[in-house]
């Protein structure tokens, strides 16, 4: 997974206690910005697509 290109969210600004995430076609990656070495959860596209639509549905409050 090191030839990803992880990203975070911009309104994180400086903060390093982020989730980052990189896409590839197939899957997108996860990881935790304190610790880039540590492990990583990939999901395939669907299953991230419901998860990005359950947050903006406001389902886990």
């Amino acid at each position: 997974m090191s030839e990803l290109v992880w990203r975070k969210s911009s309104r994180s600004g400086s903060v390093h206690n982020c989730v980052e995430v990189a896409m590839t076609p197939d899957a997108t990656a996860v990881r935790d910005s304190k610790d880039p070495d540590g492990g990583t959860l990939a999901f395939n596209i669907g299953r991230w697509h419901s998860f990005l639509s359950a947050i903006k549905a406001d389902h886990y409050r």
